[in-house]
């Protein structure tokens, strides 16, 4: 018996569980302003273990301005992106291990067309985040891990319709995480849940309308992960997890635009947002592995800014990944539905999708 055990938790464990990442492979477009999930499985894996990740995503959301504006088409208003990843998970001893993650789990790229009537609006926002984290087995399966983020964040936003134009420095601040975990390796189980605290964010901004620079504060959301995974026969595994971020907190309103009378918020959210994801793992031999799931994010309400117009989302993920030896190569494809919302000038967007492709090399040793 314990022979049989040891040879299933080598089947779901050294194959299968490193095929996920051809899964998490794919950018996520969920709530607000989130490319990417922020996961913890990386702090699991067995060994050391070093990864380089790339992600690529092209998201198409077009709408109509008001009847009163002229119904005309906005344009493709989303433009496509890259963003990378570099991380290592080590072993101090038996109990300690810890791991160094460089992402960019937060950005926004938008930009009226040509042909547009709002043509050369565009809001950016640009995001690349440093954690170190740390994790403590108890025995019994049962872990807790915690650490500390540095974010750097940056922005801009050009209005066309006000005139209005703004930019930040490159801000640093801190934020830190919290979790715990429980584990059955034999039949790949593992329950892990993450807090991740809010980022406060202050820039200076340089605003066309004030004749001097300006200071605001913005926070990049706290948020809840919980994700779980359990082997339900010999090299196949269910996956999956929850997500909740608050962006009811989350607002960008510059000082010198805080005085424009009527204006619209720049940037807010009337609703947090939740992510359901579902999936299925399988082994296919020793060196290929595969995955497909399903996700829902309930969005972040009817009513959005102009700059970010993008309501629920639904999608489908499809992940393959090659082992050999020490080195994992995993991709992934995700296609996206993305749903209708109301600006807050009352331009309508419909029928909206995103499709995003990554990659990941990973290496244990």
């Amino acid at each position: 018996m314990r022979s049989i055990r040891k040879k299933e938790e080598f089947s779901v464990s050294r194959y299968l569980v490193p095929g996920l990442l051809a899964l998490v492979a794919s950018p996520a477009f969920a709530g607000g302003i989130e490319r990417n999930p922020q996961s913890m499985n990386i702090l699991f894996q067995e060994g050391n273990y070093l990864e380089l990740g790339v992600t690529y995503g092209r998201p198409r959301v077009s709408g109509r301005l008001p009847a009163a504006a002229g119904g005309d088409s906005t344009g493709n208003i989303t433009r496509r992106f890259y963003s990378g990843s570099l991380s290592f998970k080590g072993d101090i001893n038996d109990q300690l291990s810890y791991a160094i993650i460089l992402d960019q789990p937060f950005g926004a790229d938008t930009l009226y067309p040509s042909g547009s009537p709002l043509a050369g609006s565009l809001g950016k926002v640009e995001n690349t985040m440093l954690t170190g984290v740390m994790r403590y087995q108890f025995g019994n399966g049962f872990s807790a891990h915690a650490g500390l983020r540095s974010s750097w964040t940056r922005g801009e936003v050009e209005l066309t319709t006000v005139p209005y134009e703004m930019s930040t420095n490159t801000d640093q601040a801190w934020g830190y995480l919290v979790g715990v975990a429980y584990e059955m390796p034999e039949i790949a189980l593992r329950v892990a849940l993450t807090y991740n605290s809010k980022i406060k964010h202050k820039f200076d901004a340089d605003e066309s309308i004030s004749p001097v620079d300006t200071t605001f504060r913005t926070n990049l959301p706290q948020s809840v992960n919980l994700e779980f995974q359990t082997g339900v026969a010999e090299d196949t595994l269910v996956f999956g997890s929850v997500r909740w971020v608050n962006w009811k907190d989350f607002e960008i309103q510059p000082t010198a635009y805080d005085s424009i009378p009527t204006a619209p918020t720049l940037v807010s959210y009337d609703k947090n947002s939740t992510t359901y994801t579902l999936g299925v793992g399988r082994r296919f031999n020793e060196n290929w592995s595969g995955s497909v799931s399903l996700a829902h994010d309930t969005g972040n309400g009817s009513t959005t800014g102009n700059l970010g117009p993008v309501g629920t989302r639904n999608s489908i993920g499809l992940g393959l990944s090659y082992t050999k030896d020490s080195v994992t190569i995993s991709g992934g494809v995700q296609y996206s539905r993305l749903g209708g919302v109301t600006t807050r000038t009352d331009s309508e967007f419909r029928n909206n999708s995103a499709i995003g492709a990554g990659l990941r090399i990973g290496y244990s040793f």
